[in-house]
């Protein structure tokens, strides 16, 4: 288990205790975090799970790839930590991620 925590475009944060294996995602619609709509429930195929992770986390992430990078081209307000919640599988070593969720998404 990792705990995964998120940020509100106003500040609000949430913390949450995930599972390995499920998507951060997954772990915010689980657990009720606002600003991950997540409409696709996971396909990839709509960016409203999209978040700015932490830079101190960027690096330990893979990049994007295939259509997690072309859907990222459609988000609102891209930032070089853009990422698809959707596309980011929890592990122990995710323990103490944070993302932040946009303000497009409220």
């Amino acid at each position: 288990m990792a705990k995964i925590i998120y940020i509100a475009s106003d500040g609000t944060t949430t913390e949450v205790e995930a599972q390995n294996g499920i998507s951060v995602m997954q772990a915010a619609v689980n657990n009720g975090v606002a600003g991950i709509v997540a409409e696709c429930g996971g396909a990839c195929s709509c960016a409203t799970c999209h978040v700015h992770v932490d830079p101190a986390w960027v690096g330990k992430l893979p990049e994007p790839q295939g259509t997690e990078k072309d859907m990222l081209e459609f988000v609102i307000d891209p930032q070089p930590t853009s990422r698809l919640s959707c596309q980011l599988r929890i592990t122990d070593e995710l323990d103490g991620l944070v993302v932040r969720t946009p303000i497009s998404q409220y």
